[in-house]
């Protein structure tokens, strides 16, 4: 962020975050792993050829400051499209414009800007290959979701991708004194000017745009300095940003997964409030812990599963926030749990098996023998009881497909139950060794 010219500086009709946009790319604040020198989008301004690409990052990260630079830094005309409220219609006032930009007595490039992008659908988002091919303009997209899932392949092929990072609390410091050199701004007492920050989460634009409701509060009440009293009446309960079905949600969940997974209690309980805080669906977060206690807790500790249903039957009877302690008691005990994915590899590996292999037939003696001529068929014949057998076990017995050899899909693991689970799988492997050799 920086100070614009003296022409816009102090008209009130223009936002702070406005006035505070960078006009050179030395002003940028962040994303030096980007900008800084010998960077990949430092080396793309200096190459004096523009490119298409798509910025990818958090709000208020400087992605559409970026790409206004881009234009000026390549004296291009600079069209900017909202995918929010445009459309088709917009493409095609953008082809035109840059028709005539080429086609002038002095032929500017082009730069389209395409604003949260993965609002754009397929059809929508061809309509820029063409010209994106035929060099009519550059194509810049912004966006806060993961551009392999929500742009096409055709024009993800087409773009380089650039990941911009949260501004990090030396970052906004920056912007916070820049603000604060804005005439007639208030002072900002230290601890204000923290909580700030931390209610900024990382976004420039959030930052600038409380700190404008707070300067006009400020003015209004003759304040000379923005204490943290004050800044807590007027900007109530901490307000987080959070995208509930968005990248930072996925990213959350997959935290708190392995976590639970790593056995790591703390952390655990840290992603779990986390995405409760964000306003995630403690039910959503019910059906997860699940899900981790059959995936990476399983037979180690069946008791897993039995508790991870409870703590959601509780949750539903009780709701929040009371019911929200069940479910935390529960990522405790998810998280303390012996781990193991036996059972988890074993499904997939038997799934895996049956789709590549052919449709054996099952044995004679494991079929049903309903009518007369199916036992005629020899249906069922032979087939021992294992009830009827020492131990009920049938040792000897076969119950794979003629001819098909042991897959061994299952292995527990050496944690918790499966330890026993492991013994008694040995013993009788054992006795069927045993019985096969008489």
């Amino acid at each position: 962020m920086a100070t614009r010219s003296p022409s816009t500086r102090g008209q009130p009709h223009v936002p702070l975050a406005e006035r505070l946009r960078p006009h050179a790319l030395a002003e940028v604040v962040g994303q030096q792993h980007l900008l800084g020198e010998g960077m990949p989008l430092r080396i793309a301004f200096e190459s004096g050829q523009p490119h298409s690409c798509i910025l990818w990052g958090p709000p208020g990260t400087g992605k559409t400051t970026i790409a206004r630079l881009m234009a000026d830094a390549f004296d291009a005309q600079f069209i900017p499209i909202s995918a929010v409220l445009g459309g088709v219609k917009d493409i095609r006032e953008a082809v035109e414009l840059a028709e005539k930009a080429r086609d002038g007595l002095q032929p500017q490039a082009t730069i389209v800007f395409v604003d949260e992008v993965h609002r754009f659908n397929k059809s929508q988002q061809d309509a820029f290959l063409p010209h994106v091919e035929s060099g009519l303009f550059t194509f810049i997209g912004a966006t806060t979701e993961n551009p392999s899932f929500e742009v096409n392949s055709a024009l993800l092929s087409r773009a380089a991708v650039y990941v911009l990072r949260s501004l990090t609390e030396q970052d906004l410091q920056q912007i916070l004194a820049r603000a604060q050199a804005e005439p007639a701004a208030p002072a900002i007492e230290k601890k204000a000017s923290e909580r700030l920050i931390a209610y900024a989460d990382g976004d420039a634009r959030r930052l600038l745009n409380t700190l404008e409701t707070l300067f006009v509060s400020a003015r209004a009440e003759g304040l000379q300095t923005i204490t943290d009293t004050w800044l807590l009446k007027v900007l109530g309960e901490r307000l987080r940003r959070y995208d509930k079905g968005g990248e930072q949600f996925y990213d959350t969940i997959s935290a708190l997964h392995k976590s639970v997974r790593g056995s790591d209690v703390d952390a655990a309980l840290y992603w779990f409030v986390r995405m409760l805080d964000g306003g995630a669906d403690p039910r959503y977060l019910a059906r997860r812990m699940i899900r981790m206690a059959s995936e990476d807790i399983g037979l180690a500790d069946p008791r897993a599963l039995r508790l991870a249903l409870d703590a959601s039957e509780v949750y539903e009877r009780l709701g929040s926030p009371e019911g929200e302690l069940a479910l935390a008691e529960c990522i405790v005990y998810l998280a303390i749990a012996p781990k193991s994915n036996a059972v988890y590899k074993a499904f997939n590996a038997a799934k895996a098996l049956v789709r590549k292999d052919s449709t054996r037939p099952v044995p004679l003696h494991l079929r049903n023998a309903p009518t007369e001529l199916m036992k005629q068929l020899d249906y069922g014949k032979d087939y021992r009881y294992a009830h009827d057998e020492p131990d009920a076990f049938a040792a000897g017995e076969r119950y794979l497909p003629d001819g098909m050899a042991d897959p061994g899909f299952y292995q527990p693991a050496p944690r918790g139950l499966e330890i026993r689970i492991g013994e008694k799988l040995a013993e009788l492997r054992l006795r069927n060794a045993e019985a096969a050799k008489r």
